[in-house]
């Protein structure tokens, strides 16, 4: 219902039917403002502050005509599409709303919307200026369920860490919290992550801007800003990493894990680190290296084959674990031979945590053929064939595996990429929901139903999977730890005992000879 068109060239003010609806006060009209500060001296009527249905609207926009008015129908691909947003050039934008800092939200600002979305949890979010890729990560992420109840609940309130040097002060977390909410009250079909978006821009400068960046960057720093603001640890040790040095994998591993913990325990630990072997081996004197490090993503490399249509999965992890030589700009200081040296470096999982994230490296640097020194930035466009409903990582795994929770995972959420460069083009999602298991869309604000193997083109990115039988603390370790002190406390060590025999994972008991009692001096 238009309302009135107060000297605005491309807007008007109108009530939004479904916002009257879930307006829950009376509505009632303000009276007007008298303004008598205008330049000519005159008494000039300023309309007051609306109720919430009553808002500015484009004139020319989907929200007051009908339904695809200024829309063509297109065929429907499976391909990841890209918005052009485009302005006539003699026109200047209208500002609705002053931005907060000057950068975001300049030109037209948009807002949430409220209406029913399609699904519980499943809301469309605002581009708030090339904002796509944190819009494609924020749309994967808020469906790991464990973390996302952590946080609904209230849970994460009592661990919240304001004093920790390398968080935020709980400010990440706190507007993280605030973002879920409203994507969970079922009463917004499209959210402006605004708050988010700035509390995360004050404490990293380089997303404080409106330049397109890479999801696999923001996923990264955002799942760390998290960590760090709900770290349990409130006064972290001086730590040396530690090297294997003739020990046993699983005596290192375990050793390795605790020191982690020393600094590093959250949420997040608990359901999103694993750890990996690392082992280095000097081509000129054999000199070795072996250290277990933890990880919280797997990049993955990927190799285009001639006449094929897909890269598949498994393709990956095969040359993910095939290992490499290093080449002079990551070259690795050989303690022998007393110099840096392009070391052979073989990466091994050790053990997969439940949320597993996989990042496929389809960006790479080639010398220029024609230029001597340039380097030259390319993507890697071909499709990767990756399963949806079975992973099965249980050859990959080289530690202990729980048969109560296999490594074995579903596909629930894909961060898609389109154009040329990580930091330019465009981000949708493609997600699971975690209540009605149903897939959804997610092309910044639009949101329609698909399904998993849509999400299987050249534009995926990040392949986010959860494990589907069981859930283990810390990828398992915290089940090897408390094994390891029943184990103490029966007189014996990590690999056996002094009184009952213990079954390892294939149910077997290792035979330990007594200890001779020693004759007392006369």
């Amino acid at each position: 219902v238009p309302l009135k068109l107060l000297k605005r060239m491309r807007q008007i003010l109108v009530e939004v039917p479904q916002e009257i609806h879930n307006y829950t006060a009376t509505p009632l009209t303000p009276p007007p403002i008298q303004n008598t500060n205008s330049l000519d001296g005159r008494v000039e009527t300023i309309p007051a502050a609306q109720p919430p249905f009553r808002r500015w609207v484009d004139l020319y926009g989907e929200e007051i005509c009908k339904v695809n008015t200024h829309k063509t129908a297109k065929k429907q691909t499976n391909s990841p599409a890209t918005l052009n947003y485009t302005m006539e050039s003699q026109r200047k934008p209208v500002e609705v709303m002053k931005p907060f800092n000057n950068i975001h939200g300049s030109g037209f600002v948009r807002e949430s919307l409220r209406g029913i979305p399609p699904a519980p949890g499943t809301v469309g979010l605002h581009n708030l200026g090339n904002s796509c890729y944190m819009n494609s990560i924020l749309q994967c992420i808020n469906h790991i369920k464990p973390i996302t109840q952590y946080f609904l609940k209230g849970e994460y309130l009592k661990e919240v860490n304001k004093n920790n040097p390398l968080g935020t002060g709980g400010r990440i977390a706190t507007a993280y919290s605030s973002f879920l909410s409203d994507i969970w009250t079922g009463e917004f079909s499209i959210l402006a992550p605004r708050l988010l978006k700035q509390t995360v821009s004050c404490f990293a400068p380089q997303f404080n801007n409106n330049y397109q960046h890479d999801s696999q960057e923001f996923c990264q720093y955002l799942m760390d800003g998290l960590h760090e603001d709900l770290n349990r640890v409130k006064t972290k040790p001086y730590v040396e990493q530690m090297e294997a040095n003739g020990m046993e994998d699983s005596q290192a591993a375990m050793e390795s894990w605790k020191k982690h913990l020393l600094r590093h325990d959250s949420i997040f630990v608990d359901h999103t680190q694993g750890m990996h072997r690392s082992h280095l081996t000097c081509p000129s004197c054999g000199k070795e290296s072996i250290k277990f490090d933890v990880y919280s993503s797997i990049s993955l490399p990927l190799v285009p084959a001639k006449n094929r249509p897909s890269i598949p999965l498994k393709d990956c992890l095969d040359q993910f674990a095939a290992g490499e030589q290093l080449d002079e700009h990551n070259a690795w200081y050989c303690s022998s031979c007393k110099k840096h040296v392009c070391a052979l470096k073989l990466i091994t999982l050790w053990n997969t945590p439940d949320v597993l994230v996989l990042h496929l490296k389809r960006f790479t640097f080639e010398k220029c053929p024609t230029v001597d020194g340039r380097l030259i930035r390319r993507k890697i466009e071909e499709k990767v064939d990756f399963p949806i409903d079975r992973l099965d990582l249980s050859s990959y795994v080289l530690g202990p595996k729980d048969p109560e929770a296999p490594p074995i995972y579903k596909l629930f959420g894909v961060s898609e990429h389109t154009g040329t460069t990580a930091n330019s083009g465009h981000y949708t999602a493609t997600v699971r929901n975690s209540e009605d298991g149903n897939w959804y869309r997610h092309n910044d604000s639009a949101v329609g139903t698909t399904s998993g193997d849509a999400a299987m083109t050249g534009g995926a990115y990040l392949l986010f999977y959860q494990r589907t039988k069981g859930s283990v603390r810390w990828a398992g370790m915290e089940k090897q730890i408390l094994l390891e002190e029943q184990r103490k406390r029966d007189g014996g060590g990590l690999n056996g005992s002094m009184g009952a025999a213990v079954e390892d994972a294939d149910g077997f008991r290792e035979v330990t000879k007594k200890k001779k009692k020693k004759k007392p001096f006369s």
